[in-house]
């Protein structure tokens, strides 16, 4: 399968950046109480390792393992930018330090050490990666949390999905339009699409879970 520098990934360099290492996204900063909101009642009673596929500049991972430290929550990035990035924003957060992992999702990236030592996962999160990356990325993932993801365990996508063919709105439609005039191999993915690949590997059809801005929070269980 694919290797870490082998396919196009989105960058972040029109982001904010500190001397620290830092990359600041205001939609990440827009996004974490409705998300922390949602999480809190899909995570709730649950323990162990939670994998972050993607984490970009993580502010994401940072605000969650502050929002849920019964958890052990791992953020991975291929990037060496995202990852000097993520571990800044958990230095300065005080959040608790998990040295981010060095994954590409297309990859086989369940039979890595560092996947393995982790121990069954109770979920496997991936945030706004789907349409920024090739659809080998989306497979990817979810053939990997099959592989290591514990019984009753969750995959959960968030970011924009069409469903059944269709935008959920013309933000949406336009957005995709133009995702794919910069790269042809981004593009919103439909929710049916990433079904057919995870239902024969033992997940659940996906709870639609609507979100701000017409996003969408994907939730698989094991």
């Amino acid at each position: 399968m694919a290797g870490a520098g082998s396919h196009p990934r989105f960058t972040y360099s029109d982001f904010e950046r500190f001397p620290d290492g830092r990359i600041f996204n205001a939609t990440c900063l827009r996004n974490n109480p409705p998300m922390v909101a949602r999480l809190a009642r899909l995570l709730d009673g649950r323990r162990g390792p939670v994998l972050e596929i993607g984490a970009g500049t993580g502010q994401h991972a940072a605000a969650f393992a502050l929002a849920f430290p019964e958890l052990d929550w791992v953020p991975s990035d291929p990037d060496p930018q995202h990852r000097a990035s993520i571990a800044a924003w958990q230095a300065m957060l005080r959040a608790p330090e998990r040295p981010p992992l060095e994954i590409d999702a297309a990859d086989n990236w369940a039979e890595s050490p560092e996947v393995r030592e982790l121990g069954p996962l109770t979920a496997v999160v991936s945030m706004n990666v789907a349409h920024i990356a090739p659809v080998e990325v989306t497979q990817g993932i979810i053939c990997g949390a099959a592989a290591a993801m514990a019984p009753g365990g969750l995959l959960l996508f968030y970011g924009p999905f069409a469903i059944g063919g269709r935008h959920t709105g013309p933000g949406n439609a336009a957005f995709d339009a133009d995702l794919r005039a910069r790269n042809p191999a981004w593009g919103i993915r439909d929710v049916g699409d990433l079904a057919g690949i995870a239902t024969p590997l033992g997940f659940t059809a996906p709870d639609i879970l609507a979100m701000p801005a017409d996003n969408r929070l994907l939730v698989f269980r094991r």
